[in-house]
């Protein structure tokens, strides 16, 4: 049986694995390579008091409003995170059109719905006015709560404090040029901190700055490295993201029982070679991928994971836009690649986010000079892009408003919140 078919399978995915075969599986699903057809949008949202949100939701309507969108004639897969966040996944669509579609009917519903229990979906990056507690009870949350603690209080804090906008678009064709997998995968990876800064929108801590536009990313940053970092070999995008895979810690080891054994120093690799503290199966090497959160994830599909939440009802569809024209309009790809390019010599040897452009771009937003240049070119081509792509009415004058009040000034949403509590705190003193 090959590589392919032993994970194809239910019983399959039963089956031992070596080193080499976690290898050869790794590399087979990570870039799915063709002409860049599909989009995919997840949206995290916080849930908050309808009527004050700086109050604290008890877990019993944070269940309530689960339960109740969880019943809903949902089109997206909709998850809970493990601080009440809900989570709506798109299913891939096939024009930015078809996937804000989908998605907006399904937030209505579920604003409805949690409208009815005084509640309502918030987008921040991060809460801004607490810091909620783990709500969800399974064996997997458990084991990487007790897994992040021993690290330090990041994990924790992204687990059940943060929510994002993550873009998916196709991994792109196997060879050159501006649509090629090669130049998709180093695209995503400077043009990350220039969407990372534009939608910045985490900058509190219990109501106060925190010293950094996106708290969030900072967060991710502070997380464990060996699967919150990207890979550092930008010329075979496979080889290294099947090295990095196979060279993080496994974060516990899945049983019948519970707890599941939570691990400490157990790299995927040395698992395979051993076969301890059990053999490892074909399903533990795909759940294992499950358990890295680098800022772009190759999953077949390019996930980028590094945007906030955005507030409004029409927020989210602006990143969702703007990377959808950056990475398949070809002219626009073209454009954003040359605008971002030259951000890559900047001096640091530490890959994403930890390095000094993705640093800067958390802790200043668009306030950062050389960010700020990049984002207002990208924007404008984006802009110029999006009517060719087919984008409806609602989508460009969303894309349009937001240009206007951040990009083209230098600013970040996270700066409406800073200036606010800058005016309550002025207002009190």
């Amino acid at each position: 049986m090959s590589v392919t078919d032993c994970f194809a399978d239910r019983e399959g995915l039963t089956r031992p694995v070596g080193e080499s075969e976690a290898d050869a599986y790794v590399r087979g699903i990570s870039f799915k390579t063709g002409p860049p057809r599909l989009l995919g949008v997840e949206l995290e949202w916080l849930v908050h008091d309808l009527h004050d949100p700086t109050r604290p939701v008890a877990p019993h309507r944070l269940a309530e409003a689960a339960d109740r969108v969880g019943a809903l004639p949902l089109r997206s897969l909709f998850t809970v995170e493990p601080g009440g966040q809900l989570e709506f996944s798109s299913q891939p669509a096939e024009s930015l059109a078809a996937c804000v579609a989908d998605v907006s009917a399904d937030l209505s519903l579920a604003r409805a719905e949690l409208r009815e229990l005084g509640l309502t979906l918030a987008g921040y990056g991060k809460e801004p006015w607490g810091e909620p507690p783990r709500v969800r009870s399974t064996p997997r949350y458990n084991a990487m709560e007790v897994y992040y603690d021993r690290i330090n209080g990041a994990g924790r804090n992204v687990m059940c404090r943060t929510a994002s906008v993550q873009v998916c678009v196709d991994a792109g064709y196997e060879g050159p040029g501006p649509l090629g997998y090669l130049r998709r995968w180093r695209l995503a990876h400077l043009l990350g901190a220039v969407l990372s800064a534009a939608f910045a929108n985490s900058p509190l801590l219990h109501g106060r700055p925190s010293g950094w536009r996106s708290s969030r990313q900072a967060c991710y940053a502070r997380m464990d490295p060996g699967r919150t970092v990207a890979p550092p070999d930008w010329h075979d995008p496979r080889a290294a993201w099947a090295a990095y895979a196979l060279d993080a810690k496994v974060m516990f080891v899945r049983s019948e029982d519970e707890p599941w054994a939570v691990q400490q120093a157990l790299p995927l690799r040395q698992w395979t070679r051993t076969g301890h503290p059990r053999q490892a199966t074909a399903d533990d090497v795909a759940y294992h991928l499950t358990t890295l959160f680098p800022p772009i994830r190759p999953r077949g599909h390019l996930e980028l994971r590094m945007i906030d939440a955005q507030r409004g009802e029409d927020g989210w569809m602006v990143p969702l836009a703007v990377t959808a024209a950056l990475f398949d309009d070809p002219s626009a790809a073209e454009t954003a690649y040359r605008a971002v390019k030259g951000l890559g010599d900047v001096p640091g040897r530490e890959p994403p986010p930890r390095n000094a452009l993705w640093r800067r771009a958390a802790r200043h937003g668009l306030a950062d000079p050389e960010l700020h240049a990049a984002a207002v070119a990208c924007f404008a081509a984006a802009r110029e892009a999006l009517p060719r792509l087919g984008a409806p009415p609602r989508v460009l004058d969303a894309v349009e408003e937001f240009t206007g009040r951040y990009v083209e000034r230098g600013r970040c949403p996270a700066d409406d919140l800073l200036d606010l509590v800058g005016a309550r705190q002025g207002g009190g003193s």
